[in-house]
């Protein structure tokens, strides 16, 4: 099977430890088995746009961005094209890719391709959407998305282990490898204690190895995203990170699904953070001010970098 790629250029809109200053290096792969009706990157979701490329192509591209000096290589959707991606993976490591890999994905794969990553992988970037049955079978094509999701992230955790981060500092590419390498990393405690004014000094503070669990809250479905923020901490506790997000979009293709055709209020995402916080949650980033743009939605139309 072919790889079909939309887009593979430096992005910003990550967490802070993913895209720093310098951006993180983003592949988007096309298509998803999950076709959630939300979908902000529909285009590529349902393979509408996008370009086929071989194995040597993606690799090069790695390599690319590297030299642009991407912070990491952020392989989003991929897990469709899971064997050819290690193959870029391993052929581009091999001719010198020494940035952190990262793997966003929105957790419905079966574990043993998620095994197969082990190794390859330096930090997780998966969704945890929902736990309800009945809002996943409303909103996806996976009735059983809790029940594969979590399995996948559980997976994820072990390979990772809790999360470290380091100071990056100016080099030239020979020499980040060593950098990376070193004993001088920041754990999450230290993470959360020293980042922000690290990172007000024009030091850029990023991830080295972990899991960062996304979950993206949707309009009228505060009590589910209790649920999962409740499972996450339960089984993990500060062996992850949470991303609690508020920048659901409204779509044009929501128009028979009335829930979703409004924002997330202020007060629904303050309710959730509320309760995150009164778990005991420290690890954990949230937004602030009004994310739901489509702005923020990269164009996915001329093929960037491919």
């Amino acid at each position: 099977m072919p790889i079909r790629v939309a887009r593979a250029a430096l992005h910003f809109w990550e967490e802070p430890c993913i895209s720093g200053t310098a951006g993180s290096g983003a592949v988007f792969f096309c298509g998803c088995n999950l076709q959630c009706v939300f979908c902000q990157n529909e285009k590529i979701s349902r393979g509408r746009v996008g370009k086929n490329i071989t194995v040597q192509r993606l690799a090069d591209i790695f390599l690319e961005l590297q030299d642009q000096g991407a912070n990491n290589i952020n392989l989003v959707t991929a897990g469709h094209f899971i064997d050819q991606t290690i193959e870029a993976l391993e052929d581009a490591k091999s001719r010198g890719l020494v940035i952190p890999i990262v793997y966003n994905t929105s957790s419905y794969e079966k574990v043993e391709n998620i095994r197969k990553l082990d190794g390859l992988i330096d930090i997780y970037l998966p969704d945890m959407k929902f736990m309800s049955n009945r809002i996943s079978s409303e909103f996806t094509k996976a009735s059983d998305y809790f029940e594969v999701a979590s399995q996948a992230i559980e997976e994820m955790v072990c390979q990772t282990g809790s999360p470290e981060f380091y100071v990056k500092k100016k080099a030239s590419l020979d020499q980040q490898l060593s950098l990376w390498e070193s004993e001088n990393l920041i754990d999450a405690e230290e993470y959360n204690e020293c980042a922000d004014d690290l990172m007000s000094d024009g030091k850029e503070v990023l991830m080295k190895h972990g899991t960062i669990v996304r979950h993206l809250l949707l309009p009228g479905c505060t009590e589910d995203s209790k649920d999962i923020i409740k499972y996450l901490y339960d089984k993990y506790g500060n062996d992850i990170f949470l991303s609690i997000m508020n920048q659901y979009t409204p779509m044009s293709q929501v128009a028979d699904h009335p829930l979703l055709s409004r924002k997330v209020t202020d007060k629904e995402y303050n309710e959730v953070l509320d309760y995150a916080i009164d778990l005991g949650i420290e690890n954990a980033f949230m937004q602030e001010g009004d994310v739901a743009e489509e702005s923020f939605i990269p164009d996915f139309d001329k093929c960037t970098g491919v």
